[in-house]
């Protein structure tokens, strides 16, 4: 009885913290005080350069501007974070705010798969597999 109860207090722990990382993930989308955001950004915290980009990308807040995106990614991707180099990664890949370069942006995939970034990774893995970047190696995809 007593490991059943650890069990669902547990599971209750996970949605918790799920609902918690959801609103805080909202919180970068909707309502936010962009000129905060920024000012912290300039002072060079990374989850706030991340936060501006993402806002950036998407339009929350800000005009969309996938310039703008980059450049905010960039600096958080620099002070290694994983999200923020796995995104910096996908625009150099789709050409977006970037011109297109497949060598750049396996270089910001193996930087974030290298933290654990489990999607970093898996583009990774398809960038060897389409030789996009990087030789094609089936056995390294």
């Amino acid at each position: 009885m007593k490991g059943a109860i650890t069990s669902s207090v547990w599971r209750i722990q996970r949605v918790l913290l799920g609902a918690i990382l959801w609103i805080g993930i909202c919180s970068v989308t909707m309502g936010v005080d962009v000129a905060e955001m920024t000012r912290k950004a300039e002072q060079g915290y990374a989850i706030a350069q991340y936060n501006l980009g993402v806002m950036y990308a998407n339009g929350r807040g800000v005009p969309k501007d996938y310039v703008e995106a980059v450049k905010w990614w960039s600096k958080a991707a620099e002070q290694g974070h994983a999200r923020a180099q796995y995104l910096l990664g996908v625009m150099y890949a789709n050409g977006r705010g970037v011109p297109k370069d497949y060598v750049e942006a396996v270089k910001w995939y193996r930087k974030a798969a290298e933290q654990g970034n489990a999607r970093a990774q898996s583009k990774l893995g398809v960038m060897y597999d389409n030789g996009r970047g990087v030789p094609k190696d089936a056995v390294e995809a």
